[in-house]
């Protein structure tokens, strides 16, 4: 079977996709085990995806625009293939932190960050999900009271990806108890480095080298230029960025089903048992028929709902139903190619290791699947 019969990059993004894997296999492959090791990605490799222009924005002027949906797609599931977990981080930063500044940010706060964060220099994270407040988004406890020039900040955020290596998050919080769900919430610019954060990184096994990390806050004193958009909408501004990442969590999803599955069909055309390959036996043969298919109608799928969104329409449908479909892939290919590599699959440091643990990580961001229905 020839992988170089994938369903490719559009020709304006096929050098860009030439350059970033070497990249990966230059800068980024050597050091995964270190990066492994310590379960941090270091703020250089942020650095160097900027200097790339790989994070997704290019400058304007004095403002930046978004990129095409379709290349940060393509790129996302070429650095998923290799590795989720710095996928994740890089999404964390980009489609969540830093877009979030992009899209409800006002001239200031963008003066002030959003040059840094595209830069690699400034990391971001956004913290909505409480023990109360996962599925049920606008369930959130923490709370921000009025005080004079600013809000004090009280409570908690469960599970933040990139809360270890961040120095600013993007908060929800309740800053009207009397009003209505949908009207409680407002989203706060939040320095991590002020008095009264504290985090612990949290011991996890999906997603590494990312880290998560709970945020807690103890009279936080946030000025009133933080609040970040409207107050009273923290809630719609954190769905609209929910829906816009769930296309990075779905390309992450493709691209840990298509690295699982590169990795086994490899194996599986070199492996002998029984005195034959793999890939000789036809109810393996079915079997990799099958996966191939699907990654490549999965792909299509997501394609879709990138150009939904690069033509300006409402792509929530889109989104959903692609973050179901690949989530869906990645969990039955990851456990079909660690099955083929037997008893070595549960080696941690073995490479086919993390695709099924992954995969079961990207059920949840931005939604679980029944979410999604």
């Amino acid at each position: 079977m020839n992988l170089n019969n994938y369903f490719s990059a559009p020709d304006e993004y096929a050098e860009d996709l030439k350059n970033f894997e070497a990249f990966l296999d230059a800068d980024l492959r050597p050091h995964l085990s270190e990066w492994y090791d310590e379960g941090a990605v270091p703020r250089s490799f942020f650095q160097d995806m900027a200097g790339n222009e790989w994070l997704g924005f290019d400058p304007n002027g004095n403002h930046f625009l978004e990129q095409s949906s379709l290349k940060q797609t393509i790129l996302v599931e070429t650095l998923s293939k290799l590795s989720p977990g710095v996928a994740v981080a890089f999404g964390a930063h980009t489609s969540l932190g830093t877009k979030g500044l992009l899209l409800f940010g006002n001239e200031r706060q963008k003066e002030a960050h959003l040059d840094s964060a595209l830069q690699g220099n400034t990391l971001m994270c956004l913290g909505n999900t409480e023990r109360t407040a996962g599925s049920d988004v606008a369930n959130v406890a923490c709370q921000a009271r009025k005080v004079d020039g600013g809000w004090l900040l009280n409570g908690s955020k469960a599970y933040v990806t990139n809360g270890a290596i961040s120095d600013l998050a993007l908060i929800t919080a309740v800053s009207d108890p009397e009003e209505k769900r949908n009207k409680r919430l407002s989203m706060f610019l939040v320095d991590l480095s002020a008095e009264g954060v504290s985090r612990r990184k949290l011991h996890k096994q999906v997603w590494i080298p990312s880290d998560l990390t709970r945020l807690q806050f103890k009279d936080v004193f946030v000025p009133d230029e933080n609040i970040l958009g409207e107050r009273g909408r923290g809630l719609q501004q954190v769905l609209t960025i929910f829906t816009d990442s769930r296309i990075l969590i779905s390309a992450m999803a493709l691209g840990t089903a298509a690295g699982a599955f590169e990795l086994a069909l490899d194996h599986a055309s070199k492996r002998q048992i029984f005195g034959k390959k793999i890939v000789e036996f036809q109810a393996k043969a079915f079997e990799i028929a099958d996966f191939f298919t699907r990654i490549e109608s999965a792909r299509l799928m997501l394609w879709k709902a990138c150009w939904t969104k690069d033509q300006g329409k409402d792509f929530r449908l889109e989104s959903s139903m692609a973050k179901y479909l690949t989530v869906i892939l990645a969990r039955e290919v990851g456990i079909w190619a660690a099955d083929l590599f037997g008893a070595a699959s549960v080696i941690l440091e073995h490479p086919v290791h993390k695709y099924p643990m992954d995969a079961w990580a990207a059920s949840l961001g931005e939604g679980t699947q029944d979410v999604q229905k």
